[in-house]
């Protein structure tokens, strides 16, 4: 793990402009934290980013898994043994396209990351975990197994994160945990006729089930009544898990308040458009648009407050 400052240095440039590319919701978040903070964040999401871009691509199957395989050497190299894998020397003229260059380069900025900030490696490797699980499973048949599955691809980085905020005593797992799974679970409503039209129903079977609406019409974007029920069901439980997941606040830094409040009100202010035009998943991706997202900004750079509070 015994990278020099300029390999350091470079590889957070590289991952800042990963993470800045990915046009993510989440991004914008990172910037109300002290510089140190938010080069880490920059490297943990870059992770989550290549991670994902692994499985998440056009390549044969064997490809991605062989793939997987070995990102899961580099990073057990670089984070766990003494002699991290050599990396390429000039970051910046890396390729961004999904490739083990693109992993070497951001290995010195995670590793740094990693040491500053104590983050578990264990966090790490559940999202290789999770996303892993993508290769093989399109759909889940009840909520616990699909639970397990965001455990692993959003709790997990969830609690790489509340290293790097910053926490008052022992690491709040059940919280992180719990937002972990509300933010998932709001990207499958959010995905929904993307996924369908890729193969993936990740809305337990036994949901669709209960409402009698098949993985056939979701791919086919029948809106009707037993739809409206059906994610009337879902946002209700997403609700509750963030306001459990809430209680995180009280647990982290003034830094961390800040990050947390923002992306937990911006993803539940997302979850209410959501409730409100259920049709509207099957016919278009759902965002928050630019004037709420500047007054939750406001709220959360003004005065952060100590409790979270929810509707």
């Amino acid at each position: 793990m015994n990278f020099g400052q300029k390999q350091v240095d470079q590889s957070y440039r590289f991952c800042r402009r990963m993470a800045w590319q990915s046009r993510s919701s989440f991004y914008p978040c990172f910037a109300v934290l002290p510089r140190a903070k938010r080069r880490a964040m920059d490297a943990v999401y870059a992770f989550m980013r290549h991670t994902d871009d692994l499985v998440d691509c056009e390549a044969p199957l064997d490809h991605r898994r062989n793939a997987l395989v070995r990102w899961r050497d580099t990073v057990s190299a670089s984070l766990c043994e003494t002699t991290p894998l050599p990396c390429p020397g000039k970051f910046g003229r890396i390729d961004p396209a999904v490739g083990e260059d693109r992993g070497r380069a951001m290995m010195p900025a995670l590793a740094d990351a990693v040491r500053r900030y104590a983050i578990p490696v264990h966090h790490l490797f559940a999202v290789i975990d999770g996303v892993e699980m993508d290769l093989d499973r399109h759909c889940y048949a009840t909520f616990e197994e699909l639970a397990e599955y965001c455990h692993r691809v959003a709790s997990a980085v969830g609690l790489a994160c509340i290293h790097v905020w910053g926490y008052d005593g022992e690491e709040p797992l059940e919280p992180a945990r719990q937002c972990g799974l509300a933010f998932q679970l709001t990207n499958i409503l959010r995905d929904l006729r993307e996924d369908a039209g890729q193969g993936r129903v990740y809305l337990p079977e036994e949901d669709l089930q209960r409402y009698e609406y098949g993985r056939q019409e979701l791919a086919a974007g029948v809106a009707d009544a037993r739809f409206d029920r059906l994610v009337e069901f879902e946002v209700a439980r997403i609700r509750d898990l963030y306001r459990q997941g809430a209680r995180l606040v009280e647990r982290l830094s003034p830094d961390g308040r800040r990050v947390f409040g923002l992306m937990v009100s911006v993803y539940y202010r997302l979850l209410e458009e959501i409730a409100s035009r259920p049709h509207d998943v099957l016919h278009r991706r759902i965002s928050v648009g630019l004037l709420p997202k500047m007054r939750i900004a406001g709220r959360w750079l003004l005065l952060p407050p100590r409790r979270l509070t929810l509707p």
